[in-house]
């Protein structure tokens, strides 16, 4: 049996991008906490089908792969830009594109960037409750992080470090018995 998979999606259209870079980095630390699998995606790597697709049949090969990598992970990583509020228009169409029972019972973490703090809730306004309709079980420490926790796209915020910490170690829950990779070494 192989190792569970994590797969991260950020719901930037851009490269670089703070939302991906923020993903990434919290799949990494998951990933290398408990040896899982990763697979990080953006709105790019799920291309320009999406915006003509009325249903998951009509995308084509390129976003089907990646919906079904979101479909099949052990655990997500959600994350998406905040613009006026909420999270992109696109991205949530691809989320309207998975069966609400392919994510239940699935553990999520999500996270949110934007320009200021004054996006912060966009995580427990948009996001959770988005999650909540597919029965997912979202981690209860989300994760905002804003321009001044970056510094050259990479997370550099002590603070959000910390915040970070917090959500991966809600990981254990969902993975019990599961050995940490760093303990299993020694």
């Amino acid at each position: 049996m192989g190792n569970p998979k994590i797969v991260g999606m950020a719901g930037s259209f851009s490269r670089p991008s703070k939302t991906r870079s923020l993903v990434r980095h919290i799949a990494e630390l998951v990933s290398g906490r408990y040896g899982f699998d990763i697979a990080v995606y953006d709105m790019i790597d799920v291309g320009p089908s999406l915006g003509s697709a009325l249903w998951r049949k009509q995308l084509d090969e390129k976003a089907q792969h990646v919906l079904q990598e979101l479909v099949a992970a052990d655990i997500l990583i959600i994350g998406a830009p905040t613009y006026n509020g909420s999270y992109p228009g696109l991205f949530k169409h691809l989320i309207d594109l998975i069966d609400p029972h392919e994510l239940k019972s699935k553990p999520i973490l999500i996270t949110a960037t934007g320009g200021g703090n004054r996006h912060a809730l966009m995580v427990e306004h948009q996001l959770r409750p988005l999650f909540g309709f597919f029965m997912a079980y979202t981690l209860p420490t989300a994760v905002y992080a804003s321009d001044h926790d970056f510094l050259d796209y990479a997370v550099a915020s002590e603070h959000l470090c910390k915040r970070i910490e917090e959500a991966v170690s809600e990981v254990d829950v969902f993975f019990p018995g599961r050995v940490p990779a760093r303990e299993a070494a020694e």
